[in-house]
This record gives structure tokens, C-alpha cells and sequence, in this order.
């Protein structure tokens, strides 16, 4: 089983940049929230990219980074069901699309893996 990255700053780099593309490009974010939720597609895409700003905040501070690496590893769980929305959708569009939504999907594990490790890896407090 390959390594997971230990390296708190890229978790947090990782998160801050999906916290951007939250806010630039909405829309792409919108069709993968689950209509089972309540209010607005967009409430959510917004609501996610600021938890993900928090949590990138968070995990690069060494005095938070062990619970907000924690609370990271259960909102990549968490996401999930976006991504496997995504991954059903996308049997209606190009074969590239369906392979990109379909392989993303794997990728859920090894993040949880790196938020865990870097949330061990912190010193308390």
C-alpha cells in the first residue's frame, strides 16, 4: 500500500485551494450536491468551501492542527455522497467525464489516510 503524505501545510494548501475554486467556480460544485438536501445547491457549495477554509486554517496552526486534521478526515467522509452524485451523473456524459467522476472516487481513502496521519503526527496543545 503506497505512503500517505504526512505534510500538515499541503493538507492545508490542498483544502484552502478547494476553498477558492468553491468560491470561484460555484457552478461545477452545485450539480454535485444531492437534491436530498435542504436548501439551496449553492448554499451548500459556499457552506463547503468556508468549512474547508476553516479546516485549512486549522490544520496549518500547530495548536489546532490535531483536532482540525481530525474534523478534515470526517468531512472528506463526509463528501462523499457529492462525489459518488457526481460519479452517477456522469454516466450521461462523455466517457472522459465518467472516468474522471468514477476515478476521483478512490481518492476519498487516501485523504482521510493523510488527514488522520498528520492529525497523529501533531503535538498537543
Amino acid at each position: 500500500m503506497p505512503r500517505t503524505p504526512s505534510s500538515p501545510l499541503l493538507l492545508a494548501g490542498l483544502l484552502a485551494g478547494s476553498a477558492v475554486a468553491h468560491a470561484a467556480v460555484p457552478k461545477q460544485f452545485d450539480a454535485m450536491v444531492p437534491a436530498s438536501l435542504p436548501g439551496t445547491p449553492r448554499g451548500w457549495t459556499y457552506a463547503s468551501g468556508a468549512m474547508e477554509l476553516a479546516l485549512a486554517v486549522g490544520v496549518a496552526h500547530p495548536r489546532t492542527r490535531r483536532v482540525a486534521a481530525m474534523a478534515t478526515a470526517a468531512f472528506f467522509v463526509g463528501v462523499l455522497p457529492a462525489n459518488v452524485k457526481m460519479a452517477v451523473d456522469a454516466r450521461h456524459g462523455s466517457a472522459a467525464r465518467l472516468a474522471a467522476a468514477v476515478g476521483r472516487l478512490p481518492l476519498q481513502v487516501p485523504l482521510v489516510l493523510w488527514a488522520r496521519k498528520v492529525s497523529r503526527s501533531a503535538t498537543s496543545g
